[in-house]
């Protein structure tokens, strides 16, 4: 049931997201550019480089069952004003901004434009569409399916028509039928994943959450850090086992505040790794400080990434609830963005 706080029904967007990976692909299944590429560099930020992080690891897993020995494309990101060196060798730059007026994503568009790179653009409209209808560049054209439509919510669409466009390439092999059984299953799901989200963010309030993933899923652990951040309007904060207990978790022997610790757990990772988890949190709960191991629903790794995503996306819209604020605005990133042209 939607709150009266959820003035653009944010919860709505989140029941309709896993349709967007069908739609994504029939966006882009004309789109091909001419050239033979090595690589892949994805520009874009905040919610539109989101979808980047996830296509690495899915992409990663895809080309490990393919070959282990050989990883035919290399995949890049760039969140910057500026290309980075892979760009400009037998490189594809994708150009992803929602709103298309994303000023670091614009520029480096324009950098890429000034040397004739290869580009494909992805926006709903606006400066990069402009620039795509200008150079005779491939533009996809994102939709806005709600009014104040969040670019961290259009995941699907982005990584839909991404992947449609590396298997016009032939780049990848047509995975898009079975993406698409997966979605549909995960769909199944959102009942009971929605339900886990509401009652784990009840557990949160008052909390600091710091969210925990192994090494290949570092990214997912990055994204619920970013959504407790837009969503709930709350810091938070992330790494990634091995790498954390070297170092951060030394950091809560001396703990300044109320932490949450949320650990998301490949029941199929290292079993070194899986000892990790147990042991470490023992070792903090010591200290005073809460932690939930959360272990990562699904077969394959497309399911994992984005069930435990969608867990995260109901687990910080819930806590928005618990704070009493509307989950979609992000005002202090708008007011960022005036004052820069102040």
């Amino acid at each position: 049931m939607k709150s009266d706080l959820d003035v653009s029904d944010f919860r709505q967007m989140l029941l309709d997201s896993p349709k967007q990976f069908k739609e994504g692909f029939a966006l882009a299944q004309d789109i091909r550019v001419p050239g033979e590429f090595e690589a892949i560099m994805i520009s874009g930020m905040g919610g539109s480089a989101l979808p980047g992080n996830l296509f690495r690891i899915y992409l990663n897993d895809l080309f490990r069952k393919q070959d282990p020995e050989h990883q035919p494309l290399a995949i890049y990101q760039n969140r910057s004003y500026n290309l980075p060196p892979e760009s400009f060798r037998k490189c594809l730059n994708l150009i992803c901004s929602y709103s298309g007026n994303t000023e670091e994503t614009v520029s480096s568009f324009e950098e890429a434009l000034k040397y004739n790179l290869p580009c494909i653009g992805f926006s709903s409209g606006g400066k990069i569409e402009e620039l795509c209808k200008q150079n005779n560049v491939p533009h996809i054209k994102l939709p806005v399916p709600f009014p104040n439509f969040q670019p961290r919510i259009g995941t699907g669409y982005f990584f839909g028509a991404m992947f449609q466009v590396l298997v016009n390439q032939g780049l990848v092999p047509d995975m898009t039928g079975e993406i698409v059984t997966q979605m549909e299953n995960i769909e199944r799901l959102l009942p009971k994943i929605e339900a886990e989200g509401k009652k784990l963010a009840q557990e949160l309030v008052g909390k600091t959450p710091v969210v925990y993933a192994t090494t290949k899923y570092k990214s997912v652990a990055m994204v619920w850090k970013i959504k407790l951040n837009e969503n709930a309007k709350t810091p938070a904060f992330w790494n990634f086992f091995p790498e954390l207990n070297h170092n951060e978790m030394v950091g809560f022997t001396l703990p300044q505040g109320k932490f949450f610790i949320l650990m998301l757990r490949d029941p199929k990772t290292h079993p070194n790794i899986f000892k990790r988890f147990e042991v470490t949190a023992t070792l903090l709960r010591k200290t005073g400080v809460d932690v939930k191991i959360i272990d990562m629903e699904g077969e394959s790794v497309f399911e994992k990434i984005f069930t435990t995503i969608l867990l995260g996306d109901f687990t910080s819209y819930y806590l928005a609830l618990e704070y009493g604020i509307d989950p979609t605005p992000v005002e202090m990133v708008e007011e960022l963005k005036k004052l820069l042209t102040c």
